[in-house]
C-alpha cells in the first residue's frame, strides 16, 4: 500500500523585516558573478506575487552581472522554472514524465485543466493558479505527483486534487 506523501521546500526570500525582498536587496545579496545567474534570478521570481521576471529585472541582473541581456534572457526562457509573462499567486507543475504517466498522470492532468477551467500554461481568471507541466519532479515513487508552489504532492487522485485546490483557496479568502 502507498504511503500519502507530501514533501514542503521552503524557498522563500525574506528580508530582515520579514518582508519579501525587493530587486535590489536581492542583488545586494550575492556577489555579481555569472554562477549566481540561477540563484539571483529565482530570488526575483519568487519575490513577486506573479511569479515572473519582467524586462525590467532581466537588464538589471545582465547589468549587475555584467552580462549580455540575450544570455540573461537565454536562460531565463530556457529553464521551465521561470518565466517571462506573468502568473497565477500559485504555480501548479505537473509531472508528465513516463512514470506519473504510467501512473495515471495524463487523468490528473486533465482533470486540473477542467476543474481550473484553464489549459497548460494559462492562469485562472482570479489569478490564483497557473497550469504547466513538467518533465520529471523527481518523486517517481508517489506518481502521480503535481508540485504547487515550493509544496510537492504525490499518489494523487481526483478526489485528493479537490481537497488541495479547496485548501488553497480557503488559505486565500480565510
Amino acid at each position: 500500500m502507498r504511503k500519502n506523501v507530501e514533501l514542503v521546500f521552503a524557498l522563500k526570500r525574506k528580508n530582515k523585516f520579514g518582508g519579501f525582498m525587493n530587486r535590489e536587496e536581492i542583488l545586494k545579496k550575492y556577489e555579481p558573478t555569472r554562477e549566481n545567474l540561477l540563484y539571483i534570478l529565482h530570488d526575483i521570481q519568487d519575490s513577486k506575487n506573479e511569479k515572473y521576471l519582467s524586462e525590467e529585472d532581466l537588464v538589471a541582473v545582465s547589468r549587475y552581472l555584467k552580462i549580455s541581456r540575450s544570455e540573461v534572457v537565454g536562460v531565463a526562457t530556457f529553464y521551465t522554472m521561470f518565466s517571462v509573462k506573468k502568473r497565477g499567486q500559485h504555480i501548479i507543475r505537473v509531472c508528465v514524465s513516463p512514470p506519473c504517466q504510467l501512473m495515471g498522470g495524463n487523468t490528473i492532468f486533465n482533470y486540473l485543466r477542467k476543474t481550473l477551467g484553464v489549459k497548460e500554461g494559462e492562469t485562472t481568471s482570479d489569478n490564483m493558479f497557473t497550469l504547466e507541466s513538467s518533465s520529471c519532479l523527481g518523486v517517481c515513487a508517489v506518481a502521480p505527483a503535481m508540485m504547487i508552489d515550493d509544496q510537492m504532492f504525490g499518489n494523487l487522485t481526483p478526489e485528493k486534487i479537490d481537497e488541495i485546490i479547496t485548501r488553497y483557496r480557503e488559505k486565500k479568502n480565510g
